[in-house]
């Protein structure tokens, strides 16, 4: 067996901001080692399983990621915004050393730890809102959305859930329904968890209409075929992630909200990609004000240990049996230390400021590259989760073609760059927050070139 991370001297086996912090091609995408990794893979792995990046990585922080034949590529993605604080950060790395050399694991419903109750108050204090909040610790996202929809059903006594056109929330079961994009995610797969419903999102590149219009037609919808004496919960994405990055017009949640609580219906902000200072604040409902009944986190969380939570009002958190929460591994020490540290760099290192400065960089970029090409039809997001929608600018319809070629070409020399969208013509941007400004521009201007030459 071959040890890829020792296999070439000039790859490094450890990573972290030590690394330089430099964009460098030895060979080409993908070289002799991740190709060597790529074929056991084939032989190994289902072939469900799919990789965007063909390479064997063997390091990783700052902004880039190195592989095992010593290539450094510049990264814009974060491994789907979950090391935002940074590929091996100190902080994370000594507190998970120190754990791992203190215990494991007991299940915390078995024997509990301080750590898992430190998390929970932490997301207690920094979640938007000032009134009394429980926090229950899972593994995955999906865990944490599904775990939310029984909280809310348990607590409303009622069935019924209301999710939104383009939105992702998992591939379990229940979040499949939830759901809306059907390849890859969900189609084979049926059949689906019921009393699930979709509603109208707003999409203002799109609809072109106000947030309180487009949400006056999702609760007309609403109140028309699920009935608000049905319906557990409203789920929603602040900003949408998988569907496209989408950033729904001012008044849209808002509105959602108020009518959510005069009919008795729980509130769930998903902010899995959203949270935890990814779009310049600490999490995105608070860029309009909003105060979620139930958030559930993750990703950004730990630091790239598997690490969720559901965090919310104490009345809602509490209503389930005792047992009716849990798992195993839910909150596991050694992501409870990671989280921890994680959250002391984003309120230390000033994290939130910084994806709002990232976020001013790519947006500069974005405006520009728009102004001089055409097929970019929109640019969104806010924050470090900025995002491109391709278009044919002959129709507006949406490319679904030119951001393969634009992730390939990028990869080939040197950037890691990341698709999205309903339609598969978003690229969209999630660079580390550890991430230099000369570095985040260099990736950029890759991805400008591989515009041009697509």
């Amino acid at each position: 067996m071959t040890d890829l991370a020792q296999a070439d001297t000039a790859s490094p086996a450890t990573g972290g901001p030590d690394l330089p912090q430099v964009r460098k091609l030895v060979t080409s995408i993908p070289g002799p080692r991740s190709t060597e990794l790529l074929a056991r893979k084939q032989a190994a792995v289902s072939a469900a399983v799919g990789v965007s990046v063909p390479v064997a990585v063997v390091a990783a922080g700052g902004g880039v990621v190195v592989d095992a034949d010593g290539n450094s590529l510049i990264d814009l993605g974060s491994g789907i915004a979950v090391t935002s604080v940074g590929n091996a950060n100190p902080r994370v790395a000594a507190a998970v050393s120190a754990q791992v050399a203190a215990f494991t694991h007991t299940c915390f419903m078995i024997a509990p730890y301080e750590p898992y109750v430190e998390v929970a108050e932490a997301l207690n204090r920094l979640t938007p809102g000032d009134h009394e909040k429980r926090t229950a610790l899972f593994n995955s996202g999906a865990e944490a959305v599904e775990n939310a929809v029984k909280i809310a059903r348990s607590y409303t006594g009622r069935q019924a859930v209301v999710a939104f056109d383009h939105a992702y929330h998992g591939r379990t079961n229940l979040t499949m329904a939830l759901t809306a994009k059907s390849m890859p995610y969900k189609s084979g797969f049926g059949p689906f968890a019921p009393e699930v419903y979709r509603a109208p999102m707003s999409y203002p590149y799109r609809d072109g209409l106000s947030g309180p219009e487009a949400a006056k037609n999702a609760i007309s919808l609403i109140e028309k075929q699920v009935g608000a004496a049905n319906l557990a919960a409203i789920l929603i994405e602040p900003i949408q992630g998988e569907g496209g990055f989408i950033v729904p017009a001012p008044g849209f949640l808002p509105a959602l909200a108020e009518w959510a609580a005069a009919n008795g219906v729980v509130f769930i902000a998903d902010e899995v990609q959203t949270g935890f200072a990814r779009t310049g604040r600490l999490f995105a409902s608070e860029h309009e004000g909003i105060v979620p009944d139930l958030i559930t986190t993750a990703k950004g969380i730990a630091g790239g240990l598997p690490l969720s939570a559901v965090t919310g009002r104490a009345e809602i958190m509490d209503s389930p049996q005792v047992g009716g929460l849990g798992g195993t591994y839910g909150g596991n020490p050694l992501a409870c230390a990671a989280a921890l540290a994680a959250i002391d760099a984003y309120e230390q290192d000033g994290l939130v400021e910084r994806a709002g400065r990232i976020g001013e960089i790519i947006a500069e970029w974005a405006d520009a590259a728009r102004a001089a090409d055409p097929r970019i039809g929109d640019v969104r997001g806010r924050g470090a989760m900025m995002a491109i929608e391709l278009v044919d600018p002959a129709t507006g319809e949406p490319d679904a073609a030119l951001p393969s070629r634009i992730v390939k070409y990028a990869y080939e020399h040197g950037v890691i760059v990341l698709t999205a969208g309903t339609y598969g013509n978003i690229i969209r941007f999630l660079p580390p927050l550890s991430i230099g400004d000369e570095l985040l521009a260099e990736g950029l201007q890759v991805v400008r070139d591989a515009l041009a030459a697509s």
